[in-house]
């Protein structure tokens, strides 16, 4: 256990803390400036992340998607060619539908909830299903939505 108490081996994402009170936020610095660009706060770290992943990508750019925490998440329309304040809302919305989704999954409501992803992984892309006796509905929640 670290010093606030969370378990040392919950995942760390890039470009993503949590406060005191349990909220996960974010922000990126706007290259060329000393300003930073603040890019929510969060229920989940992987709301955040995604939304830093966003952020990161529009602002700079990069020529390998490894500095990504999900780069299989990354919408194929994003650009480079966004202001800042068009950035902050695509990442916000992008980190919203996140949070919705992994709230979702947690929703007491649920009986059986299991993520379609390659690797297994709490936020890895893909559809979420709800199984509840023999219906099955697939949540459509997507990032694009919000971009």
């Amino acid at each position: 256990m670290s010093a606030d108490g969370s378990r040392a081996d919950q995942r760390k994402y890039k470009g993503v803390r949590r406060r005191r009170w349990g909220k996960w936020v974010t922000e990126i610095r706007v290259p060329g400036t000393e300003g930073r660009l603040w890019l929510g706060s969060y229920s989940t770290p992987e709301a955040a992340a995604v939304a830093h992943d966003i952020a990161f990508y529009c602002l700079r750019r990069p020529s390998s998607l490894t500095a990504l925490n999900f780069p299989s998440m990354l919408p194929p329309h994003v650009n480079s060619n966004m202001s800042p304040k068009s950035v902050q809302k695509a990442a916000s919305d992008a980190g919203m539908a996140v949070d919705a989704q992994m709230i979702m999954m947690d929703s007491p409501m649920n009986n059986e909830i299991k993520a379609n992803t390659n690797d297994g992984s709490s936020c890895g892309g893909g559809s979420w299903e709800r199984s509840e006796g023999r219906e099955t509905e697939t949540l459509s929640i997507s990032i694009e939505d919000y971009l």
